[in-house]
């Protein structure tokens, strides 16, 4: 029987792309579900077939000091995915960024202090707190660099729930997350999640601008895979106080997987384009996740290829659209 069969758990932000993947997911386990989110109305489908799961929604702010009190009572696991994503979004608008991404960790923290505190905090943060990546792969013992203010205020985040850790007590795990891909994005979103957006383009038969030359590598990681990694860190008391990156450990050229996607899709062009001057400036370079840690002390390793990765992300989105 699963560990999380019957357990009550709580995914904040659990509409948003990443969060539904763990909510569904913990519905199959046999959970008991709270989901928070800002607005059920802008995900009305999706949210209208969760209640019918037996899913409970809850339409709330992280920022609501009050509201996550309520949330997190009797939740013996928390699953953190609000925020803002982005990197060029939070150079453009750093004091939002900030807002949801600081202060709403911290409220979340301060409700489980005071409402919760025997609860398991599972932080979802981004390989962008470390900053410029490496001819090698990058382990969680790098020192973190960010070069974008989001990637400063996930590395602040990991750094309250380190404070509330020793001060208090409070259990939690931090997870490094690459850059995850799959079915659920939807079209227009475009400050994040470039494997996804660009397959929109080669449905609609469009061009899929490539910067620069597109060299630059990237760890993808299929949606599956990543959901599998944030449950491990959530069950196994083996994670409490550490941080694991999550991605696949493998590099692939931005163009290598643009012109994968245009094969697989049988549309689409490749382009390649000037770089923008401020994502050229917050630019990282190759980076690939070294994900020996989770894999040896959790157990958890990932299993789906990126082209197995695009070939189901692609008929998904197809079948959506029949």
């Amino acid at each position: 029987m699963s560990f999380y069969h019957d357990r009550p758990t709580l995914v904040v932000g659990g509409l948003g792309f990443i969060g539904l993947h763990v909510t569904e997911r913990l519905r199959e386990l046999g959970a008991r579900v709270t989901v928070v989110t800002r607005s059920a109305a802008d995900h009305r489908e999706t949210a209208e077939r969760l209640l019918a799961s037996g899913v409970r929604i809850m339409e709330a702010d992280v920022r609501d000091g009050v509201a996550m009190h309520a949330a997190v009572i009797g939740q013996d696991v928390v699953f953190n995915l609000a925020g803002q994503s982005g990197a060029v979004g939070s150079m453009e608008d750093p004091w939002t960024d900030l807002d949801v991404n600081c202060r709403g960790s911290l409220v979340l923290l301060e409700a489980m202090r005071t409402g919760h505190p025997s609860g398991k905090v599972v932080f979802v943060s981004s390989r962008l707190t470390y900053g410029a990546g490496s001819l090698d792969r990058v382990g969680e013992d790098r020192q973190p660099d960010p070069r974008c203010v989001h990637g400063v205020h996930k590395l602040a985040a990991e750094q309250y729930l380190r404070v509330y850790g020793r001060t208090y007590g409070l259990r939690f795990a931090i997870a490094r997350l690459t850059n995850p891909y799959g079915p659920g994005q939807p079209p227009g979103r475009t400050a994040y999640g470039v494997v996804n957006r660009l397959i929109h383009l080669a449905l609609a038969g469009k061009v899929l601008p490539i910067y620069g030359d597109g060299a630059q590598k990237r760890d993808y990681i299929y949606i599956d895979d990543a959901t599998r990694g944030l449950l491990s860190l959530g069950e196994k008391p083996e994670s409490d106080g550490r941080l694991y990156n999550v991605g696949s450990g493998v590099g692939t050229p931005l163009v290598d997987m643009a012109r994968a996607i245009v094969r697989i899709v049988g549309g689409g062009v490749v382009e390649f384009v000037p770089w923008p001057k401020l994502a050229e400036l917050i630019e990282t370079g190759d980076f690939v996740a070294n994900i020996d840690r989770i894999r040896r002390e959790l157990g958890w390793t990932p299993s789906v290829s990126l082209d197995e990765g695009l070939q189901r992300t692609v008929a998904s989105y197809r079948a959506h659209v029949a």
